[in-house]
């Protein structure tokens, strides 16, 4: 199944195997791309079943799969390693503390998480998270950012990106254009960060000249940039992701179904690619909001086949 015949969204898979009703669906509507997540997971064994038939189904052995394995609290391969403490601010504090300890280490560190991605056949983790720790921070941040030096996050996300895509697995970096100053959990509500442009600079910057051929949206509303839209429904954000930031590839939203996003989930879908983002992701596996995004979406443009292409390249 070539990619120009897919569509534009990733989604997820409600259990441990595909469903008769999840295997009509990838065929009918052909997603960009598959996440897994902790309930999709059980052994080694039963991942490696369960992508192989998404692969084949596909017809392709680089079909994007993808999960979020950052280590600390967020770690859907918990059933098979623990990786609960090698969390993002772990290595930043070894960074503060030691720098080619932390080289070390961190190394060692993504190229066991890599070769394991690889065994059970992931080829995409959202990684890293490059959203700078403030003050009030949000907790649904806390540990998974690196620090709260700008430079430091920057500078172990440039790390991160590197020592991933020489391991063959693709990256993915939040939450742009930085998730630091909100102060609520997006996932429950919507978060407003009131900062303006100047004091927001450093945060942004941090995104600059990365290397990742994905980035993912962050779901709060920046309300002296645009006082009505989280980032993933703003044209005014996008356009300063693009132009400001100057991040030039593909660009996913952040889960649709979260609830920083007020509108329906048809509605969600539709503001996303009218706002510019060129993927969106949908999680929970629920296949009636499913369906909905795969109504509302696209199939996949010329820059998408070009960006996905190169994805290929760093993963075979």
């Amino acid at each position: 199944m070539k990619i120009n015949s897919r569509k534009s969204f990733i989604c997820g898979l409600k259990g441990l195997k595909l469903s008769k009703k999840e295997i009509n669906f990838l065929r009918k509507y052909k997603p960009w791309g598959i996440i897994l997540f902790s309930r999709n997971i059980k052994n080694i064994k039963q991942v490696q079943i369960l992508t192989s038939k998404i692969k084949k189904i596909f017809k392709d052995q680089n079909y994007p799969i993808l999960i979020d394995e950052e280590g600390g609290n967020v770690s859907r391969l918990n059933k098979i390693i623990d990786t609960s403490i090698f969390s993002a601010k772990s290595f930043g504090d070894l960074f503060k503390k030691d720098k080619r300890k932390f080289e070390v280490f961190f190394k060692v560190y993504v190229d066991q998480i890599s070769y394991l991605l690889r065994n059970i056949g992931i080829n995409l983790n959202t990684v890293p998270v490059l959203d700078v720790t403030h003050p009030k921070t949000s907790k649904v941040i806390g540990t998974r950012s690196y620090s709260a030096n700008p430079s430091t996050v920057s500078t172990i996300g440039d790390t991160c990106i590197n020592y991933f895509h020489k391991q063959r697995i693709g990256t993915i970096i939040k939450h742009i254009p930085g998730h630091g100053l909100a102060q609520k959990d997006s996932h429950k509500i919507k978060p407003i960060v009131k900062s303006g442009l100047k004091s927001l600079k450093s945060d942004f910057n941090v995104f600059k000249n990365k290397k990742s051929i994905f980035a993912m949206t962050a779901h709060i509303v920046y309300k002296r940039i645009d006082p009505l839209n989280t980032v993933t429904h703003s044209k005014k954000l996008i356009k300063l992701i693009r132009n400001t930031i100057k991040f030039k590839n593909i660009i996913i939203s952040d889960d649709l179904s979260m609830a920083a996003l007020s509108y329906s989930i048809e509605k969600n879908t539709q503001k996303a690619f009218s706002a510019g983002c060129n993927l969106v992701l949908h999680c929970n596996g629920n296949m009636k909001e499913m369906l909905k995004v795969a109504k509302n979406s696209p199939k996949v443009n010329s820059f998408i086949i070009k960006k996905t292409l190169i994805f290929n390249n760093i993963i075979s």
